[in-house]
């Protein structure tokens, strides 16, 4: 858990990261409105309902919102190191959803209706609830009078880990609108990654920061999900 104490730009792996999600959403891109769409679905031997445009541009338009939040939350938020091994590894892991879903709303023909609408809502409340945590979070610690505290303050009021919630929840929005019952397994995985990997070392690390301000914190207040857990 060094790996949360250590401070650094990281520019070169940022900028690695960068260039791979944009190589992975060109190939989304290509998928959802390309002849790479065909070709995968010949090879797969499953439809691609060409019929499903609205439904694409929307699992489109979540990728693009997903790296533009990533993007300026690991440029001006993300104080910590990046080791070059993550540089590789994060922006396969946003393969699953940038290429993931992609894939998964191929078969799909069905019109937008409000299951997808919920969807979107999903999405944008997840959203919000992880940028928008850390966005307060980092205006917070910029103040020298909270040096060294432990924040406690704005959404992570509810949830100790509520960025990681709001991670689950649009994944989970992407699921929705693909409205393919495969694509489940992804906010699955991550709902496990987050609940058994995750969550039990970052909160190891906090106890060994903050010690007993972090034993009060977790006594009142959820893991990850807002009033439940």
């Amino acid at each position: 858990m060094e790996l949360y104490g250590q401070k650094s730009k990281s520019i070169p792996q940022k900028v690695i990261i960068h260039l791979l999600e944009i190589t992975f959403i060109y190939f989304s891109y290509k998928i959802l409105f390309g002849s790479t769409g065909n070709f995968i679905s010949d090879k797969l031997g499953i439809q691609n309902a060409v019929s499903g445009t609205a439904r694409r541009k929307v699992i489109f338009a979540f990728t693009i919102i997903v790296f533009l939040r990533i993007a300026f939350m690991m440029l001006f938020l993300l104080k910590r190191k990046i080791p070059w091994e993550e540089s590789v590894s994060v922006p396969f892991a946003f393969a699953l959803y940038y290429v993931g879903f992609a894939l998964f709303v191929l078969p799909i023909g069905k019109p937008i209706d409000g299951i997808d609408y919920c969807g979107i809502i999903l999405f944008l409340v997840g959203s919000i609830l992880n940028t928008g945590g850390e966005i307060l979070r980092d205006c917070w610690k910029k103040d020298p009078a909270n040096k060294g505290k432990l924040y406690t303050k704005g959404f992570f009021k509810y949830s100790i880990h509520i960025n990681y919630f709001g991670d689950f929840l649009w994944v989970t929005a992407y699921a929705i609108v693909t409205r393919n019952w495969y694509s489940i397994s992804i906010p699955i995985f991550l709902f496990c990654f987050f609940v058994f990997y995750n969550i039990p070392k970052l909160d190891q690390y906090l106890h060994q920061k903050y010690g007993s301000s972090f034993e009060d914190y977790a006594k009142r207040t959820k893991k990850f999900i807002p009033f439940i857990y």
